[in-house]
C-alpha cells in the first residue's frame, strides 16, 4: 500500500504550499524557516530521547536509532541541499502568486530524470522522450499564461527563483534514494537528525543576511507558521514509509508527491482568489498528464 502513503504524504504537501504562502505574506523569509524548522525539531526530539533512553523500544515505526558519523555526514549534505532549495522556493514564493509556483514545482519529477540521465546514465525511451517534450511544450504555455499577470518568466527572478528551488529539490530527490536504499540509513533518523542539522545551518544565515536588514524587512509571527513545521513532519513521514517499502517504485513515488500542487491550485483559487486560474489550471494538468506519460514510460 505504498502508494496510499505517496498520496497522503501529497495532500499534506499541498497544504503544506497553503500554510508557506500565508505565513509568507509581507514577512521576513529567513525567520519563517528559522521558526517552522525548529517546531519540526521540537516534535521529533522526544522521539529521540525516548529512543535513546529505552522508553521507545527499536520495533516502533518512530524508533530513532544512532548512526555512524559517515551517515551523520551524509545527513549534514542532505540538510544543506534541502535548505538551499527551501530558501529560493520560500524567496519565489513570497512575491508570486501560489498558482504561479505550483506548476513549476510540478516538474520536478522532470528534473530528477535528467538528472538520472546524467549522473546514472540512465537513456529514456520514446515515451519517456515524448512526455518531457509534452510536459516542456506546456510549461511554454504556462509562462504565456503568466505574461497576461505581468509576469515575464525570462525576466522574473522569482520565478528563476522558484526554479532553482526545484531543481536543487530534484537533486535531493537522488539523493534521497541514494540514501535509502545504499547507505541505509533509517527513516526516522532521516527525518530527525537532517531537520536538526536545518536548524544549526538556518541560524548563521539569519543573522548574517537578515538581521542587519530587520527593520526594513520585519518579522511578524503567524500560527500558520507552526502548521509548515508539523505538516511537513508528517508529509516527510509518509513519504519515507512509502519509499522504504519493498516493492516501492520511486519512479512513481515522486510524481504521486508533485500531485500536491493540485491541492494548493485549488486552494490559490478559493482562498487568495488569484486571477487566469482556468487557462493556468489546463497548463497545469498538461504539465502533470506530461508527467504521467513519462511514468508509463519507465513501466
Amino acid at each position: 500500500m505504498w502508494y496510499l502513503f505517496a498520496l497522503a504524504s501529497a495532500l499534506c504537501l499541498g497544504f503544506y504550499d497553503v500554510f508557506r504562502k500565508v505565513s509568507l505574506r509581507d514577512n521576513a523569509v529567513l525567520p519563517v524557516l528559522l521558526c517552522s524548522t525548529s517546531v519540526s525539531s521540537l516534535m521529533l526530539l522526544p522521539m529521540l530521547i525516548a529512543s535513546q533512553t529505552g522508553l521507545i523500544d527499536n520495533s516502533s515505526m518512530v524508533y530513532v536509532p544512532a548512526i555512524t558519523a559517515h551517515q551523520h555526514l551524509l545527513l549534514v549534505m542532505k540538510a544543506a541541499i534541502v535548505l538551499l532549495s527551501w530558501i529560493f522556493v520560500y524567496y519565489g514564493m513570497k512575491n508570486l502568486p501560489l498558482s504561479i509556483v505550483s506548476p513549476i514545482r510540478a516538474t520536478a519529477p522532470v528534473w530528477t530524470l535528467i538528472g538520472a540521465l546524467i549522473i546514472f546514465a540512465e537513456r529514456p525511451n520514446s515515451i519517456q522522450w515524448f512526455g518531457l517534450l509534452w510536459t516542456f511544450v506546456f510549461f511554454f504555455l504556462f509562462s504565456m499564461a503568466g505574461r497576461r499577470e505581468g509576469i515575464d518568466f525570462k525576466a522574473n527572478k522569482w520565478i528563476w527563483s522558484v526554479v532553482a528551488g526545484t531543481l536543487v529539490g530534484a537533486c535531493s530527490a537522488l539523493f534521497d534514494k541514494y540514501i535509502v536504499r545504499y547507505a541505509d540509513i533509517d527513516r526516522m533518523a532521516i527525518l530527525t537528525y537532517y531537520s536538526f542539522y536545518q536548524v544549526l545551518m538556518n541560524i548563521p544565515l539569519l543573522f548574517v543576511i537578515w538581521w542587519p536588514n530587520r527593520k526594513e524587512q520585519p518579522f511578524r509571527w503567524r500560527w500558520s507558521i507552526l502548521g509548515i513545521g508539523v505538516i511537513i513532519i508528517v508529509a516527510d513521514f509518509l513519504y519515507y514509509i512509502a519509499i522504504d517499502h519493498p516493492d516501492a517504485l520511486i519512479s512513481l513515488i515522486s510524481p504521486i508527491r508533485r500531485s500536491n500542487s493540485i491541492v494548493a491550485f485549488i486552494m490559490a483559487a478559493l482562498i487568495f482568489k488569484e486571477k487566469n486560474m482556468l487557462r493556468k489550471g489546463l497548463c497545469l494538468l498538461g504539465i502533470l498528464s506530461g508527467i504521467a506519460i513519462i511514468v508509463y514510460g519507465s513501466h
